[in-house]
């Protein structure tokens, strides 16, 4: 897979992870200084998105009854990628009081592995190319090996893994441990070895509420790590759809809840991205496609 948008003339102020945004208007400069906190500018848009196009296309794609299925999932997740590839603005975030591009379009979740109280979480986090196989196909092969290597092998995968080793340190030690990675953060050297896995550091965090039978309307954004994009799926529900004539029918939707950080872009750009992550959930074969081919979507009603 590619790990970098394209090549760049490198500049001092580049992180790892990220392009140093040089040529942003003055505004977009100052405000990280006059607002520093993320979660103090959140936006909170919530969608009803009619999933009938959607069930369609999961049953052929289910034809053959494949022991690991295609699912709701699978195309939102695959969706929202090509958004941001489409959308650069989408995958910025800010750091250390500075606007980035991030180089890489990353998407991360939370795997459970057994819909039991006592059961683990395992933070999760794949990179998405742009080119080459079509979305979809990437995120259906990431989630199904990610569920193997869980559910069925009993691995403990990610920054799981890694926090089980620092959770042993005492208290004062374990501040001092934080605030280390807070500062290294702050100057754009935040361990790979961490971030890496660290859902956090991501293009946008998913989290499938619905699975577990629950609705939110809402989840916060975190002041950890530099993600600046979080989705909520919520539960499938039925709702009408009128025709003109006044005749109904009963179609299903799924709830989707979007928390951004509004010192990134301004709204009308966060609405044109959403209208595409729309087009694409209404017709998601265009995501067996690569990620890096535009849409028409402006005459859609």
């Amino acid at each position: 897979m590619s790990t970098e948008t394209e090549h760049r003339k490198k500049h001092w102020r580049d992180r790892r992870d990220g392009y140093f945004l040089r040529d942003i208007d003055s505004m977009h400069v100052i405000m990280p200084f006059v607002m520093p906190h993320r979660a103090a500018n959140e936006a909170v848009m919530t969608e009803m998105v009619d999933i009938a196009a959607m069930n369609e296309y999961l049953a052929k794609k289910n034809a053959g009854s494949p022991e690991f299925k295609y699912t709701w999932f699978h195309v939102i997740c695959a969706a929202l990628a090509k958004t941001l590839v489409l959308r650069p603005k989408m995958n910025y975030f800010i750091s250390g009081y500075r606007m980035y591009e991030r180089k890489n379009i990353e998407l991360a979740f939370t795997i459970k592995r057994k819909f039991e109280d006592s059961s683990e979480e395992t933070l999760a986090k794949m990179i998405v190319d742009r080119h080459g196989i079509g979305p979809i196909e990437q995120v259906y092969s990431f989630v199904k090996d990610m569920v193997s290597q869980i559910r069925v092998h009993d691995r403990t995968e990610g920054i799981t893994h890694k926090f089980n080793f620092y959770q042993v340190l005492p208290r004062p030690a374990f501040r001092l441990f934080v605030w280390i990675l807070r500062c290294l953060e702050y100057f754009g050297i935040y361990p790979k070895s961490l971030a890496k896995d660290d859902p956090c550091y991501c293009s946008v965090y998913v989290t499938n509420l619905g699975s577990i039978k629950m609705n939110a309307s809402y989840h916060h954004l975190f002041e950890w790590g530099n993600n600046s994009f979080f989705v909520v799926i919520g539960k499938k529900t039925a709702r009408p759809v009128f025709s003109p004539d006044g005749s109904f029918e009963l179609h299903d939707f799924i709830p989707l809840s979007f928390t951004v950080d509004e010192r990134i872009a301004d709204g009308y750009y966060y609405s044109k991205s959403f209208r595409i992550l729309g087009h694409l959930l209404q017709h998601p074969e265009l995501l067996e496609l690569d990620a890096d081919v535009p849409v028409d979507f402006e005459n859609e009603k």
